[in-house]
């Protein structure tokens, strides 16, 4: 079965097709700038150069039949027609606390996932533009929404509630839910599996205390308990937690009410300061939040990058140590997206923090790039790996199951 993966931001529709059986990428592609002048679509399939089509695409209905027209193009498509593929799966940001796992996609669901809308005002709205667009365009073909919050719906209480009014939570469900589950999810799972397969055979699979770090422009860590995450860095929104790209992370709520009156703000305004003007860009005086830059201008001595780098990897191992104090230990420390993939100079300077934990790095191997590996030495206490992340096709395989079995 083919299955297309659809991932609709608010000016930008992603898509892949990945073969099930095989779980090989087909194709893949993005249509860029939807609504905005100068849009286009990047589309590559499998063995073939990427195609670089300036389209105008006034929304995403537009968006997903250009998608739709590329997958089938005579000349550089995959597939004959549509009807090649089996089912459709959807990234979904924002389920609250009505949905636990992924679903097949009905009027029910919709309407659930629009009562969400408010917890997620930027992701969501975009997500069912999508979903709509493919259920007109394919109206016979299962959907599936997979949600970046389900993989977090198994914290106890304890972690995911706040101290504040406990009516905030019963009247408007005022809550960490946590994001990035979908990566969470998939880099445990693979990485229990590494860890069976080359480290200790005789460790069952669901009796592991594993902590995933997706550090990217946009950052998260997972504590994860015989398969379940019992704790996540990311809260109501994706701004709690990690310094991250533009977004602050962590910091006193006081400082929202203080910046306000000094800055004569609003509320909203400091949000968006908080959103798209912090973080690593902000610690470097509005400069780039591009961590391939950073990391040069930190390499190079740069006052301003050294302080956010080290802002950035001090809170990084903070909350690993944190959560390793959750989960009283912990056996795999797992680093994955763009920059925990990708750079070894953050990874062992996080790692730098972490020696009362046992860790030992194999310090050649962590600065060798990127793909999946073991960075720790045998002889390390602590099991600390490189996984790349694999969103789609955690989406792939809940459709596929969803799909065969309604």
């Amino acid at each position: 079965m083919n299955i297309l993966v659809i991932n609709c931001g608010s000016s930008s529709l992603k898509f892949q097709l990945i073969d099930s059986v095989t779980e090989e990428t087909i194709t893949k592609g993005i249509c860029e700038r939807i609504g905005i002048p100068g849009s286009q679509i990047v589309y590559q399939a499998l063995g073939k150069e990427k195609i670089i089509s300036e389209i105008p695409m006034e929304d995403h209905l537009v968006a997903v039949k250009i998608a739709l027209a590329a997958l089938t193009d005579p000349v550089n498509g995959v597939i004959s027609s549509l009807a090649e593929i089996g089912a459709v799966g959807h990234r979904l940001v924002h389920g609250g606390e009505k949905f636990n796992c992924s679903v097949l996609i009905t009027d029910e669901v919709i309407a659930a996932t629009t009562e969400c809308n408010d917890l997620a005002p930027l992701h969501n709205p975009a997500n069912l533009i999508g979903v709509a667009a493919c259920r007109e365009l394919m109206p016979n073909t299962p959907m599936v929404g997979v949600f970046d919050t389900a993989f977090h719906q198994t914290m106890p209480e304890k972690a995911y509630i706040y101290g504040i009014p406990y009516e905030y939570y019963e009247r408007y469900k005022v809550r960490r839910y946590g994001f990035h589950g979908t990566s969470h999810a998939y880099v445990s799972q693979r990485a229990a599996e590494i860890f069976q397969e080359k480290v200790d055979k005789t460790r069952n699979l669901g009796n592991l205390k594993t902590i995933v770090c997706h550090l990217g422009n946009g950052a998260s860590a997972s504590a994860v308990l015989n398969g379940k995450s019992v704790d996540t860095s990311m809260g109501l929104t994706p701004l709690e937690g990690l310094i991250m790209g533009t977004r602050s992370g962590d910091i006193d709520p006081a400082i929202i009410e203080f910046v306000a009156s000094r800055e004569n703000l609003t509320l909203h305004e400091v949000g968006e300061v908080l959103n798209k003007k912090s973080g690593m860009a902000g610690l470097q005086r509005g400069g780039s939040s591009d961590f391939r830059d950073i990391v040069d201008d930190y390499l190079a001595g740069k006052p301003e990058a050294v302080r956010a780098i080290e802002a950035y990897v001090y809170r990084v191992a903070k909350y690993i140590g944190a959560y390793a104090a959750a989960m009283n230990g912990v056996d795999i420390i797992c680093f994955t997206a763009g920059i925990g993939e990708n750079n070894g100079v953050v990874r062992a300077a996080i790692m730098e923090y972490l020696g009362y934990l046992g860790i030992n790095v194999a310090s050649e191997i962590n600065q060798k790039g990127s793909g999946e590996m073991i960075i720790s030495t045998p002889e390390s206490r602590v099991c600390v790996m490189v996984i790349p992340t694999d969103e789609e096709l955690m989406i792939a395989r809940d459709t596929k199951l969803l799909a065969e079995n309604p």
